[in-house]
């Protein structure tokens, strides 16, 4: 399945949600979903968003594409997802869950703790510089 996702920046912070659902429930994330048939992977950038958060955005600069394979206890496959990041700009509003999330706001940097995050968003916001380590 193809996924789209978003990291929003705001004066030093980042948007993140808290998974409802799995993969990664109850673990923090940068918001974003599946692709719809026929929907422009910007346009499903911005249509996840604006369920998740509640917030339009303006989607700029492709920042990552990766495979997303999470394994059962039997080493099979239980979800396989590619996912294609963007980075994306807050056009107002403020952060309200709903849909797939379970919380959503603001982070500084120093407020997140990796450990409560999903994997692969630990991994995009430590290559963009955002996290440390």
């Amino acid at each position: 399945m193809v996924g789209v996702g978003a990291v929003v920046l705001r004066d030093g912070e980042v948007l993140l949600v808290k998974r409802k659902h799995e993969p990664g429930k109850g673990l923090w994330s940068i918001p974003g979903g599946l692709v719809e048939l026929g929907e422009r992977l910007r346009d499903a950038v911005k249509r996840e968003i604006l369920e998740e958060t509640g917030m339009e955005v303006e989607v700029g600069e492709l920042l990552d594409v990766v495979d997303n394979i999470v394994r059962d206890e039997e080493g099979r496959v239980r979800f396989h997802y590619v996912l294609v990041d963007f980075l994306a700009e807050p056009l107002g509003g403020s952060p309200a869950a709903s849909g797939d999330a379970e919380e959503a706001r603001w982070f500084k940097r120093d407020e997140i703790k990796p450990g409560e995050l999903t994997k692969t968003a630990a991994r995009l916001l430590r290559k963009i510089g955002f996290l440390s380590g």
